[in-house]
């Protein structure tokens, strides 16, 4: 029986914006007490780092879309702009509320922030709980022999496989009965005063076609991807021509999806004592989630490191001698015109998606800190603007696996050749002609190499280069050479793999 004396419950929706698999959300209607669900964007608190532009644009659509869904459950999504560590305790004090649950986050200004919002709540007789939906496992659940935390992945995630399987994700709740915040409140907002949408509307034109925001959407890609991809993923992944990839990145990093949701969906079956032989599984499900097992490491690096996006992991690159870039070597990168196919599909697929194949992702970073020795900071902050999976774990720590800086990193020297790499994954040209549209009629042998290919060739694709497409901006083989040259002077010379 609902207990009308009691006091509302909030639930401060952040990086988890879902209603099924959501343990606050869970909590709060475990009250039997009306339910306030809100959303704070925080532009007032320095020490988080502000959204870039495709994570704004994803996260208005994926606000519309959780406001809707609570709508359809009788409930109300209320907005906020401003700063949290004051918003919430008014909220609680004017909403007369009784409790108040959020799902963690692991960055060291969020847990700081966090654990002081906690201390003012409870002095304000309002209890306190959060709750794991971001992670398979928490970061100090997961730990060596020693106790220590994990630098690197391959024990890391034999560590997890050793542990019990995630719990069965939590349904959404049927109902969600609202507790309503007066319309006159501090900060309240619309969406559209969130400010969240660009004012060049025709850069998201590209997301808008490739995504749907939302649990809804979010659900929909999951269920695509486990009847038609899962089962050759470890084969296909890496074949640019084909999508066989799950694209749910940008549904995690918004919470839209829970990684329990997506390992129950994905995970292949268990023996027992009493099963000698497991059932068919999907061969690509171990590889799976060993991918998403990637996104549980960088975590774990996270709340064990916290500056991960400023500060190298490995202190050894503090000395590298970056190169001061002329803006215009930047530009061109950012805007797929190296001269390097592969390079100028991913970055073109970045600009008009908001995503870029990981495969790609690598060759492009590759590029930009190795072939033109660029800070690998440079391109993370270009990549958390322009990715709507952005996230604070994924995108410096992968950066910095690249740069050789990072955890369990590779290594410098080894120094992706695009051409190489194009002609590899892409045999077919397909993704570059997706992507490149000056280069459509060039043929197979020659679409990952342009600068090589003959005069009579480039003439009857219609390419001219410098012109059409440009030139190499670097030589390969030159600044292989150099990038090594610059490794050597932190290292006093080349390890061998």
């Amino acid at each position: 029986m609902v207990n009308a004396s009691a006091r509302p419950s909030i639930v401060w929706f952040r990086d988890d914006l879902r209603l099924a698999d959501q343990p606050a959300l869970d909590a709060a209607c475990a009250r039997a007490a009306p339910v306030l669900c809100i959303y704070v964007l925080d532009v007032a608190d320095k020490g988080l780092r502000p959204l870039g532009g495709a994570s704004r644009w994803w996260l208005h659509h994926s606000l519309r879309a959780l406001a809707q869904e609570i709508a359809c459950r009788g409930g109300r999504l209320d907005l906020f702009r401003g700063a949290a560590e004051t918003l919430l305790p008014e909220v609680a004090a004017r909403s007369g509320a009784g409790a108040a649950f959020w799902t963690r986050r692991y960055g060291g200004a969020e847990i700081t922030r966090d654990a002081r919002l906690e201390t003012a709540l409870t002095a304000a007789g309002v209890e306190c709980a959060s709750f794991k939906g971001q992670l398979l496992h928490e970061p100090w659940e997961v730990k060596a022999k020693t106790g220590a935390a994990f630098k690197v992945y391959a024990p890391f995630w034999r560590a997890v496989q050793a542990m019990s399987d995630p719990e069965e994700p939590l349904p959404a709740p049927l109902t969600v009965r609202s507790a309503r915040y007066p319309d006159d409140g501090p900060q309240r907002a619309s969406l559209p005063e969130l400010g969240l949408l660009p004012t060049r509307a025709e850069w998201t034109k590209g997301l808008a076609k490739s995504w749907t925001p939302g649990e809804g959407g979010a659900a929909t890609r999951l269920k695509t991807f486990v009847e038609n991809s899962l089962a050759n993923y470890a084969e296909g992944r890496d074949d640019l021509a084909i999508f066989a990839t799950s694209r749910l990145s940008p549904h995690l990093r918004f919470g839209e999806i829970s990684p329990r949701q997506v390992f129950t969906a994905a995970k292949p079956a268990r023996r027992t004592p009493e099963v000698r032989q497991a059932p068919a599984r999907p061969k690509g499900s171990e590889k799976f989630l060993a991918e998403l097992g990637w996104r549980e490491f960088n975590y774990h690096l996270l709340f064990h490191h916290r500056d991960v996006a400023e500060t190298n992991f490995d202190a050894k690159f503090d000395a590298f001698p970056w190169r001061d870039p002329p803006k215009a070597e930047i530009a061109a990168w950012r805007m797929g015109q190296t001269g390097y196919p592969l390079v100028d599909a991913g970055m073109r697929e970045l600009r008009t998606t908001g995503y870029m194949h990981n495969r790609v992702r690598m060759v492009a970073a590759s590029f930009l800190i190795k072939h033109l020795l660029i800070d690998w900071r440079i391109g993370e902050k270009w990549f958390w603007d322009t990715l709507c999976d952005a996230d604070p774990a994924n995108n410096p720590l992968n950066w910095q696996w690249i740069a050789g800086s990072g955890a369990d990193a590779a290594p410098f020297f080894r120094v992706f050749n695009p051409a190489l790499q194009g002609k590899k994954f892409d045999p077919s040209g397909a993704y570059v002609r997706r992507h490149v549209a000056e280069l459509a009629a060039m043929p197979d042998k020659w679409i990952h190499q342009p600068s090589s290919a003959p005069a009579e060739v480039l003439a009857k694709a219609g390419v001219e280069l410098g012109k059409t497409y440009p030139r190499p901006m670097v030589d390969h083989a030159k600044a292989r050479a150099r990038a090594l040259a610059a490794f050597a002077t932190i290292k006093g010379g080349l390890q061998r793999s």
